[in-house]
C-alpha cells in the first residue's frame, strides 16, 4: 500500500477487516486521504490506548456498523483539523460522550446514534458552531438538554430521541428556551424521553421546521403559536400527556401531511377548519426535499432517510422511504367530544384516519365516500349513531375499517367491499345487521342501505378492489411502489 500515498478517497465498506489489528495506524499513513469509508467492516477496536492519531487531510470518516464495544477514544479530539463529517452510528460504543470530541470545530455532521452511550450531553457541544446535523438518538443518555445547543445556529437536523433501546428514556427537564436560536432547524426529534413542561415559545422562531416529533414525553398544552410553523410537514405529539383543546391554529399548517396527536388527554371538539390543510385536500406535485437526502451531505446521504414512527392501522411502525406519500390524521385515544365535522370529508387526499377511543357522537358524515384515497378508517369505541353511509362503498382503496363499539344501526351496505371485512370490525353495535355480522336484517332493515344496481363502478380496472383486502391485495401498495420509483427515493440501510 506504500504506492498509494497520494490516495484521497478510500471506500472499503462491507469488507471483512476484523483481523486487521493495526488498521488505524495503516490508514494514518496516507497523508492525502480526504474521505475514508469503513462501514460494516467487522472492526472491533478503535485502539483506545493510542494517545495520538492524526489524519492531516481527512474530511469524512465513516466507521458506522462496526463492533467496537468500548468507549469513544480521546484521540478523536485531534483526529483532523479538517474533519467535516464523522459517523460512529450503530458501532456498539458505550460509556460517556467525551467532551473533547466537540473540539472538532469544523465538524458539520456528527452521528453517534444507535449505540449504548450514557451520561449527559456535554455542554461543550456548543463549540460546534458549524454543525448542521447532530444525531444522538437511540442511546441511554440522561440529564437535561444543554442550553449550549442554542449556540449551534446553523443546525438543521437534531435527533436526541429514543435514548434507551429498552424504551425507557432518560433525558429529563424542559426544552431549553435557548433552542429558539436554532433558526435553520428543519427536523427536531425529541421523542421517547422524559421531557416535561411547556414547549417554549422561543421555538416559534424556528420557522424552517418541517418535522417535529415530541411524542412520548410529559408535556402540557399544544401552544397556539404552532400555527406560525407554516413549513411544517410532520407534527407528531402522541403519548405526551397533552391536555386542553386542539388549537384552531393547527388549521393554518397548510403543508401538513402527518398530524398525530393520539393517546393524550385532549378534549373539546375536532376543529372544523381541518379542511384548510390543503396538503391533505388537494393533489399536488411531490416535494421530497424533507425526505430525500438534500438536507444532508455526502456520507450521510448514503445511509440516512428521514423516518417517523406512526400507527396508521393501530400498530406502530416506521415509515421511511414512503413517508412522503403518507397523509394521516390520528386523534385516537383522547377525550374528544361532539360530532365528526362534515368538513373533514373535504380532505380528499387523506389516506389514514383514526378517531377511535374518544367520546364522539352523531352520524358518520355521509360524504365520507368522497375521500377516495382512504386506506384505513378507525372510528371504533365512540358513541356514533345512525346508519353506515352507503357512500363508503366508494372507498375502493380501503384495507382497514373498524366501526366496532358504537351505536350504529341498520343494514351494513350490501354488495360492496364492506362485506369483506371481519365481523369483529362491526361488533358492539347491537342495532347493526347484515353480512358479515351473524345477525340477519328484518324486512324493513333489508330495504335500507342496499346499494342500488350500478351505484358502484364495475369496470375491469376496479373490479379487483371488491375482493377482501383487510389482510392482502391492497391496490394502493402497488401504486405506492410505482410512485416511489418515479420519485427516485433512496433506500434506507
Amino acid at each position: 500500500m506504500s504506492g498509494l500515498s497520494a490516495i484521497q478517497y478510500l471506500d472499503l465498506s462491507d469488507a471483512d477487516l476484523h483481523r486487521e489489528v493495526d488498521w488505524l495506524q495503516i490508514m494514518s499513513k496516507f497523508p492525502s486521504l480526504s474521505e475514508l469509508y469503513l462501514y460494516n467492516c467487522q472492526l472491533d477496536s478503535l485502539n483506545p490506548s493510542l494517545g495520538f492519531v492524526n489524519f492531516t487531510s481527512l474530511r469524512v470518516l465513516d466507521l458506522s456498523g462496526n463492533h467496537f464495544n468500548h468507549e469513544i477514544p480521546n484521540w478523536f479530539s485531534n483526529l483532523s483539523t479538517s474533519l467535516l463529517e464523522l459517523s460512529l452510528y450503530n458501532s456498539s460504543l458505550k460509556g460517556n460522550i467525551p467532551p473533547s470530541i466537540f473540539n472538532l470545530e469544523k465538524l458539520e455532521h456528527l452521528d453517534l446514534g444507535l449505540n449504548s452511550l450514557n451520561g449527559p450531553i456535554p455542554s461543550s457541544v456548543g463549540n460546534l458552531s458549524r454543525m448542521r446535523t447532530l444525531l444522538l438518538d437511540q442511546n441511554q443518555l440522561n440529564g437535561t438538554i444543554p442550553k449550549s445547543l442554542g449556540l449551534l445556529s446553523k443546525l438543521e437536523t437534531l435527533y436526541v430521541g429514543k435514548n434507551s433501546l429498552t424504551g425507557s428514556n432518560n433525558l429529563v427537564g424542559g426544552i431549553p428556551y435557548s433552542m429558539g436560536a436554532l433558526v435553520n432547524l428543519q427536523s427536531l426529534r425529541l421523542q421517547k424521553n422524559s421531557i416535561c413542561g411547556d414547549i417554549p415559545s422561543s421555538l416559534k422562531k424556528c420557522s424552517n421546521l418541517r418535522l417535529i416529533d415530541m411524542g412520548d414525553n410529559h408535556l402540557s398544552i399544544i401552544p397556539l403559536w404552532i400555527g406560525e410553523m407554516t413549513n411544517l410537514l410532520v407534527l407528531r405529539l402522541r403519548s405526551s400527556e397533552f391536555k386542553g383543546y386542539i388549537p384552531q391554529q393547527i388549521c393554518q399548517l397548510s403543508s401538513l401531511r402527518v398530524l398525530d396527536l393520539a393517546n393524550n388527554s385532549l378534549s373539546g371538539s375536532i376543529p372544523n377548519c381541518l379542511k384548510n390543510i390543503s396538503a391533505m385536500a388537494f393533489p399536488n406535485s411531490y416535494d421530497i426535499s424533507l425526505f430525500s437526502m438534500s438536507l444532508l451531505s455526502s456520507y450521510i446521504s448514503q445511509y440516512y432517510v428521514e423516518n417517523v414512527q406512526l400507527a396508521p392501522k393501530g400498530k406502530e411502525m416506521e415509515y421511511k422511504e414512503i413517508l412522503e406519500l403518507v397523509r394521516l390524521i390520528d386523534l385516537s385515544s383522547n377525550k374528544l367530544s361532539g360530532s365528526i365535522p362534515v368538513e373533514i370529508s373535504d380532505l380528499s387526499e387523506l389516506r389514514f384516519l383514526n378517531l377511535s377511543r374518544n367520546h364522539l357522537i352523531g352520524k358518520i358524515p355521509e360524504k365520507i365516500g368522497s375521500m377516495k384515497e382512504l386506506e384505513s378508517v378507525d372510528l371504533s369505541r365512540n358513541h356514533l349513531s345512525g346508519e353506515i353511509p352507503s357512500s363508503m362503498s366508494n372507498l375502493t382503496f380501503l384495507s382497514l375499517l373498524d366501526l366496532s363499539y358504537n351505536n350504529l344501526s341498520g343494514r351494513i351496505p350490501s354488495s360492496t367491499q364492506l362485506q369483506s371485512f371481519e365481523a369483529l370490525r362491526y361488533i358492539g353495535n347491537p342495532q347493526l345487521c347484515g353480512d358479515p355480522l351473524p345477525k340477519s336484517c328484518t324486512i324493513e332493515e333489508q330495504s335500507l342501505n342496499k346499494s342500488p344496481i350500478g351505484s358502484v363502478e364495475d369496470d375491469s380496472e376496479n373490479s379487483s378492489f371488491y375482493i377482501g383486502c383487510e389482510n392482502s391485495c391492497n391496490p394502493r401498495q402497488l401504486q405506492l411502489e410505482a410512485d416511489i420509483n418515479k420519485l427516485f427515493l433512496y433506500q434506507g440501510c
